[in-house]
């Protein structure tokens, strides 16, 4: 019998713009919470691209990727509820399920697994996120797995849409929880990328009377109107004045920044950082609520000014604080919303791959992510399959 495979084939970062399929050591089992999970699926997303530009502290030989989905092939000796062959997708952000914040749900803010800083996800040194390799990869180690594997029906069904439940729909959820909405609200979502996509998407899910989504991508809008909420381009008119215009005046009782740090001004070219968030200060009507999903750093190598390199933001808190808005912001708990979101999927209530407009084998990466870095041939979730 011979000796099973030391090493792999993963997505490797090299430099800024760059990235590579290289033969890597294998994972092995660390802990005996430890699982290793035979990758089967694996996301590009918009937060790889942060560090595909060179835009984060990834350093080179990082292995990216942390929306992942496959079957349990080795099990530590500690861990209880799975076994291998079992069909599973992890959150993006590894948590231990112990301290007082994984107690209380917020998961993505657990503080033991990355010590001195407050999340972890499973991409190494992305943002200071902790030592765990990504999934694009053909095997994945998955600490304290009893916590972080959410079990899927055996089988291959629903594979692009369970995959998503490991960042974007989650992700989209929450941003629009952390908004303060309520069923028959209205709510304009600015970014149409896959977690604005998600924010919309959710929206519609929970009841919302209107959607409106801010973009300037064709490909982007056509997919927002595909679930029933307005399309805005940013690149025709002030996105603000569109949606005060189709509302005669009346602004709405919800916002989304799905976006970002990386945010651009109407031309689509500039960066402007507060754009967006400026943008949602105008538009959301007194008391109401903005939840702030798009990634923020704390340093940024490539800002546009030096305020912004190290995390500062100018926005008018002033005006924030005269309509009396409230602004929720973070990484998503996954594990909050990931087996009640899986369940909506089985029961085919929620389809959320209609954000997918890819599947690729692992071995064209490389020149996926060039292409979704650039917007073109309608790149708008891209799925790696190992």
């Amino acid at each position: 019998m011979s000796a099973p495979e030391a090493t792999m084939k993963a997505v490797v970062y090299d430099k800024p713009f760059e990235v590579a399929i290289r033969q890597v050591e294998k994972p092995l089992i660390q802990h005996p919470d430890d699982i290793i999970v035979r990758v089967t699926t694996t996301c590009i997303c918009g937060s790889d691209l942060h560090m595909y530009e060179g835009r984060t502290s990834a350093e080179p030989g990082t292995i990216f990727g942390h929306e992942n989905l496959g079957i349990v092939d080795q099990v530590g000796s500690g861990v209880t509820l799975l076994k291998r062959g079992d069909r599973v997708v992890m959150p993006f952000n590894v948590a231990c399920g112990r301290c007082m914040n994984c107690e209380e749900g917020k998961s993505a803010f657990c503080t033991y697994v990355n010590p001195g800083f407050v999340s972890a996800a499973s991409r190494k040194r992305y943002a200071a996120m902790g030592p765990y390799s990504g999934g694009q990869a053909e095997y994945l180690r998955v600490p304290f797995a009893d916590f972080n594997a959410l079990i899927l029906p055996s089988g291959t069904d629903h594979e692009e849409d369970f995959v998503l439940l490991a960042d974007i729909f989650p992700t989209g959820w929450q941003g629009v929880d952390l908004s303060g909405f309520r069923p028959g609200e209205s709510i304009a979502i600015f970014g149409a990328g896959p977690v604005g996509l998600m924010s919309a998407y959710s929206a519609v899910l929970r009841g919302a009377s209107e959607v409106y989504v801010v973009d300037r991508v064709y490909e982007r809008l056509n997919k927002v109107k595909e679930i029933g909420c307005i399309p805005i381009d940013f690149s025709k008119a002030n996105a603000v004045d569109q949606i005060l215009q189709l509302r005669g005046g009346k602004e709405v009782d919800r916002g989304v920044d799905a976006v970002g740090y990386q945010a651009k001004k109407g031309d689509g070219k500039t960066e402007q950082p507060n754009a967006v968030l400026e943008a949602l200060i105008q538009v959301v009507r007194p008391t109401g609520g903005i939840g702030v999903p798009g990634v923020y750093v704390p340093s940024d190598p490539g800002a546009a000014d030096p305020a912004a390199a190290k995390g500062y933001i100018y926005f008018p808190f002033g005006k924030l604080f005269e309509k009396g808005l409230t602004l929720g912001a973070g990484q998503c708990n996954v594990k909050l919303y990931n087996r009640y979101l899986r369940d909506l999927i089985i029961s085919g209530r929620a389809k959320p791959s209609f954000v997918v407009s890819h599947n690729l084998p692992l071995s064209e990466a490389p020149g996926a992510y060039e292409k979704f870095d650039k917007r073109v041939d309608g790149y708008t979730k891209v799925l790696l399959h190992p």
